[in-house]
């Protein structure tokens, strides 16, 4: 090795040893300044060469979804997917090459000048003040007068200790330089060789990747050839059969040209009519006319919803109209409507007339059979909760869930590394991942995230909907909130699996990028949830009343012992669903006209039943000392699922009781606010349904005095005690009787029935299949046509404050 300074000549600190240190330093200066600029450089090369891998990214989108409008084609489709799946490749060895290019040059050379040229500047400004003090020592040395014995020694003795220091630091400053020269060689050469590398393994893997395509390219190729020729037959073709009809004449078969019979598609006839429309001023509008399904309809555009002019063509007839003062009318004429309608000719105007008279034949034909079909099953079915005789809608599973979250902003790429179409989702949390974030979730614990596949799990729609409210944009938010403030990397897709960990447990377990608003903000926001609260509750006692639909029947169930049982309260007037504003506070009457009568004698009810008994106005108050307890609370009342989330993520415990108001929880005032929802996000993140107020009632009881038959079915399927009784020693069951409740009733006792028919011998765990059925029921209308279960006429009866 061959060493920059001698440690000898150091020693004598000659004028050549000061001139190879003043050289040293002056090349170490240089090195400086070009590594500082090599990295510059560096730096440079790497954002251009990311913003040119996102301008390559957009332009394999843009051939993807060329490739997507070319379905039709399927050599086009599959060969410009395969070009864009190879582009997509070199875009990750890019990737990878400025990658390995900030880890070898940027990040190494940087640590280099940072770590040893910084040593060699502090070795350097020990030895020149060691260098000044020795000199200033000579100097006074040579100064002291030789009668002053004292300052003779004194100068001595200060000469002495500085030679010593001098030699200890120039000789460590010597071992730096010999260092810094030694390690610059190392440093440099193996930065640039690992670049050398990394560019050496792009092309070998851009050549590796385009020998594989390079056969497809090649039968592109040959095909291409043959393409050309076939474009050319085409075109050729094409011009001779355009040549041959417009010589045809068609001056005497004018009518097939202007309609069309499909017979495959079920069109019976289809062309273009003119209608008279049924305003004041009985204007003529050209439309495009069809006969299919039994039905006439027409449309003004092929993209708009065809509009039914005679649903049954069994209830119409069709005739020629003559009194007009228009040529080739005619009119298709229904019990309750009619249309006149006109050709362009005479020949067009029979042949609408003889499709409509066919089509009314087919249609009798048709129709009877399936009429006949429906009577018989009908005449064999026991009934449904669901009004209108439409069939229900089943808790949503693959596709359709799919489809429903991920159209809600940010959920369409993972929550937590960004891939793009996620298929999995938290349901606590109401977010979506990818496959690899949901595997890390699981390890979290249920206490922190439950995961469900958003394409293999059933969705129960009040689920459903919670996903709907939060959403990744949402939730973001809120556990990101301070993420680009503390220089957070966020993972991204192909990132390693323990980064990607290690950032969902900051977020998640340590909530370290969440926002903490101070006390004045907390306070401004709580005050801002009650008064939005205060407003919902106002607003919603003073709806109109709705008409009470008729009492469904329910199915007869069996019990253990096989005998049919029905609700013994089936025949009471249903109340009101889970909307706040749906306290019934008027009299109703029994009216058991819909259902059989029970097996069982009934229970005694007057022909006049008492009123609910009222649920307490909760009384908003300047608050004292401001958590995010309180605010998890008033936003539960507010039905802000966002709000709800940001207290969670700031601490707030899901079951905080608030003792200034009788010790009620976030669930209970999620029942006073009257939505489904947040009660099955408080349920979602292990809020208890059966902890109790002051008065000893629990989420169950309060949603029974509300009338909110939608969350007594939710509380009953997450475990709700209904046997638990209140300070007055009543039980939910007992308030809904009171309050003459046919729902909540009904409901209540096929819980306890079915919890007992459990406990027998031999029952199937799973609980009755009428049992589940009706539960079923009650959860879809409670979600999707909350309406239906409104069956008290209300009135503005104001309810009595604490």
């Amino acid at each position: 090795m061959k060493i920059a300074v001698e440690f000898e000549e150091c020693l004598k600190d000659s004028p050549r040893f000061r001139a190879t240190i003043e050289e040293v330093e002056g090349d170490v200066c240089e090195l400086e300044s070009k590594l500082d600029k090599l990295v510059k450089l560096c730096i440079g090369m790497i954002d251009a060469g990311k913003a040119y891998n996102t301008a390559n990214k957009q332009f394999v989108n843009g051939i993807r979804e060329l490739a997507q409008q070319s379905t039709k084609d399927e050599v086009i489709e599959s060969s410009l997917t395969k070009f864009a799946e190879s582009l997509t490749e070199m875009i990750n060895y890019h990737t990878i090459l400025f990658d390995q290019a900030q880890r070898s040059i940027k990040t190494q050379l940087q640590t280099f000048v940072k770590e040893d040229l910084r040593k060699f500047k502090e070795s350097k400004k020990h030895f020149d003040k060691v260098s000044e003090e020795k000199e200033a020592a000579l100097a006074r040395n040579a100064q002291a007068p030789r009668n002053k014995q004292h300052e003779v020694e004194e100068a001595t003795n200060i000469l002495t200790a500085t030679r010593k220091c001098f030699r200890h630091i120039v000789l460590d400053y010597v071992l730096q330089i010999n260092v810094l020269q030694s390690k610059r060689r190392s440093e440099i050469l193996k930065s640039m060789l690992t670049f050398m590398y990394a560019h050496l393994t792009f092309f070998h893997q851009g050549y590796d990747l385009f020998s594989e395509l390079q056969p497809l390219m090649k039968q592109l190729g040959g095909q291409l050839d043959q393409l050309v020729v076939d474009a050319a037959k085409d075109k050729r073709d094409m011009e001779q059969k355009h040549s041959t009809i417009q010589q045809k004449d068609f001056s005497n078969d004018d009518t097939k040209l202007e309609y069309n019979v499909d017979a495959e598609k079920g069109i019976a006839m289809e062309g273009y009519l003119f209608k008279r429309a049924s305003n004041a001023f009985k204007t003529w509008n050209r439309r495009w006319f069809s006969i299919q399904n039994n039905q006439l309809v027409y449309q003004k555009k092929f993209k708009d919803n065809p509009t039914v002019v005679v649903e049954d063509l069994r209830l119409c007839t069709v005739k020629h109209c003559e009194d007009v003062e228009r040529r080739f009318c005619f009119e298709v004429v229904s019990p309750t409507k009619s249309c006149m309608m006109q050709a362009d000719s005479e020949k067009l105007r029979q042949a609408w007339i003889k499709a409509v008279q066919n089509s009314i034949a087919t249609a009798f034909r048709e129709r009877g059979d399936e009429e006949e079909k429906l009577d018989r099953r009908a005449s064999t079915s026991t009934g449904s909760l669901d009004s209108g005789g439409e069939p229900k809608e089943k808790p949503l599973k693959g596709e359709s869930a799919l489809q429903k979250v991920l159209t809600i902003p940010g959920n369409s790429c993972c929550c937590d590394c960004g891939q793009p179409d996620p298929r999995w989702a938290s349901i606590n949390l109401g977010i979506t991942l990818c496959i690899q974030c949901s595997g890390i979730h699981r390890s979290l614990g249920v206490h922190f995230s439950k995961v469900r596949s958003l394409t293999l799990d059933t969705w129960e729609p009040e689920l459903l909907k919670l996903m709907c409210g939060l959403g990744n944009q949402v939730v973001n938010g809120i556990f990101e909130a301070r993420r680009e403030e503390l220089v957070a990397r966020k993972p991204q897709p192909g990132d390693p699996r323990q980064d990607i960990e290690a950032f969902i447990k900051a977020k998640y377990v340590e909530r370290r990028f969440v926002r903490r608003p101070s006390d004045e903000e907390l306070r401004t926001k709580v005050v801002s949830l009650s008064k939005q609260e205060k407003r919902l509750s106002s607003s919603n006692d003073h709806l109109p009343p709705r008409p009470p639909p008729p009492t469904p029947k329910l199915r007869p169930a069996s019990n253990a012992s096989g005998k049919s049982v029905r609700s013994a309260d089936s025949g009471i007037q249903n109340s009101a669903d889970g909307s706040r504003e749906m306290l019934a506070d008027t009299p109703s009457t029994i009216s058991p006209a819909d259902t059989d009568p029970p097996e069982a004698p009934p229970m005694a009810m007057p022909a006049v039943l008492p009123p609910a008994s009222p649920c307490r106005e909760p009384v908003f108050y300047e608050p004292k000392d401001c958590s995010a307890g309180l605010q998890l609370y008033w936003a539960a009342g507010a039905r802000s699922l966002p709000d709800m989330a940001e207290a969670l993520a700031h601490g707030a415990p899901v079951n905080w009781v608030n003792a200034e108001d009788q010790k009620r929880t976030p669930l209970i005032m999620a029942v006073q606010g009257g939505s489904l929802v947040t009660c099955e996000f408080l349920l979602q993140n292990a809020a208890n349904v059966n902890q109790q107020d002051a008065q000893g009632r629990a989420p169950l009881h309060h949603a029974t005095i509300l009338g909110h038959t939608g969350q007594v079915c939710l509380f009953l399927k997450r475990g709700a005690n209904q046997n638990a009784a209140d300070m007055e020693e009543k039980t939910p069951l007992s308030m809904a009787v009171e309050a003459a409740n046919a729902d909540i009733v009904t409901l209540l006792r096929l819980a306890k029935m079915n919890e007992e028919m459990r406990e027998a011998e031999g029952y199937s765990p799973a609980g009755d299949e009428t049992y589940q059925d009706i539960f079923q029921d009650f959860t879809q209308m409670a979600s999707n046509d909350p309406e239906l279960l409104n069956r008290y006429e209300q009135y503005n009866t104001p309810r009595p404050g604490p």
